[in-house]
C-alpha cells in the first residue's frame, strides 16, 4: 500500500470524456458496494464513469442509503454512473459479457464490489498499461488482515517484469500457474515493502491470473472473445475471469501491479457453487 494524504486528490473537470469504464458486477452486499464506491469516489484520475450491473434477489443495491449516497457523490464530481437492472442471471460470465457490451471506453477496469481502491489507484494502473501497451494490469486483492501472517513459501514465484511486458502461454498445468498464490493473503503487501516503492511509483511482475480488480484495453478484450464463452458454461461455474485472463496475455500480455492499492472487504464469497472451473471447459488442452 502506498501512502496518500487525504483530500490531496484531485477531480477531472466535468464533462471529461471517460478514459476508461468502471464495470462493477454485483449480487447483494450493500455495504461492501458502499465501500467500493467510496474507493473510486477518491480517485484523481483518470477521467472515468461507473456501470453497476445489479443481480441481487431484492431491490438493486443502489436502493441502499449509503450505496445511492456515493452514486451521488460520484456523479456530483462529473463522473457518470450508469445503474443497470440485468436479470435473470446466467452466472458470472454472462454477467461480465453484458457490462463488457455497455462499455464505450478505451480501458475498462472490471471491479467486484467488494474491493476498496486506495487513492492513486486507477492513475497508477493507467499509466502503467499505457506506458506497456500490454492487454491487462491486474491489482490483486489484499486481505488486512494478513498484514501478520508473512507466507516466504507462497512468495517464491515473484519475479518481477524485467523490460517490456510480452505475451505468454499459461494454462493451469503450467509450472507458471502456481504463480497464483502470490494473492493469497497479504502476499503482495510484504513483497510491495521490500521493494521499497517510492510514493506514486509501481512495479510490474509476472502473474497467472488476478482476481478482482483488473483493466484491460477494451479493444485487446474483445479480440480475445471477451466473454463469449458464457453460453458454454452452466450459471453455477468459477474461474471465468481466469479464462478471459489466460486468453488476453497469449495474445498481449499482462501483468500485475505494485502496490496493488486494492482491499479485499473480506465478506463471504456470494459464488458458493464451484463444481464448474470455466478453464476445464472452455480452455481444454
Amino acid at each position: 500500500m502506498s501512502r496518500r494524504s487525504a483530500g490531496s486528490w484531485a477531480v477531472p473537470p466535468p464533462g471529461s470524456a471517460p478514459e476508461l469504464d468502471v464495470l462493477v458486477p454485483s449480487y447483494g452486499r450493500e455495504a461492501e458496494l458502499a465501500v467500493t464506491l467510496s474507493g473510486l469516489a477518491s480517485q484523481d484520475g483518470p477521467a472515468f464513469s461507473v456501470v453497476i450491473s445489479d443481480q441481487s434477489d431484492g431491490a438493486p443495491a443502489w436502493e441502499h442509503p449509503a450505496v445511492a449516497a456515493m452514486t451521488r457523490v460520484l456523479k456530483a464530481q462529473g463522473r457518470p454512473v450508469r445503474l443497470e437492472r440485468h436479470l435473470p442471471r446466467h452466472g458470472l460470465a454472462e454477467q461480465r459479457h453484458f457490462l463488457l457490451g455497455l462499455a464505450t471506453a478505451e480501458l475498462v477496469l472490471f471491479l467486484d464490489n467488494d474491493v476498496w481502491l486506495e487513492p492513486g489507484m486507477l492513475a497508477r494502473m493507467t499509466a502503467a498499461i499505457r506506458q506497456e501497451g500490454c492487454g491487462f494490469i491486474g491489482a490483486a486483492v489484499q486481505g488486512m488482515s494478513f498484514l501478520d501472517d508473512v507466507r516466504p513459501g507462497e512468495q517464491e514465484p515473484f519475479e518481477l517484469w524485467d523490460g517490456p511486458v510480452s505475451p505468454e502461454h499459461i494454462r493451469r498445468s503450467d509450472e507458471r500457474f502456481a504463480r497464483w498464490q502470490l494473492h493469497n493473503a497479504a502476499n503482495l503487501t510484504h513483497i510491495a515493502a521490500e521493494l521499497g516503492i517510492a510514493d506514486g511509483g509501481w512495479r510490474l511482475y509476472k502473474i497467472a491470473w488476478a482476481g478482482g480488480c483488473v483493466l484491460y484495453r477494451r479493444d485487446a478484450l474483445l479480440d480475445c472473445g471477451g466473454f463469449e464463452f458464457w453460453r458454454e458454461l452452466p450459471p453455477d461455474h468459477a474461474g471465468e475471469d481466469v479464462v478471459a485472463q489466460l486468453k488476453v496475455m497469449e495474445r498481449y500480455g499482462g501483468a500485475g501491479i505494485l502496490p496493488s492499492g486494492a482491499v479485499h472487504l473480506e465478506s463471504p464469497t456470494t459464488v458458493t457453487d464451484r463444481s464448474t472451473e470455466a478453464t476445464d471447459v472452455v480452455l481444454r488442452e
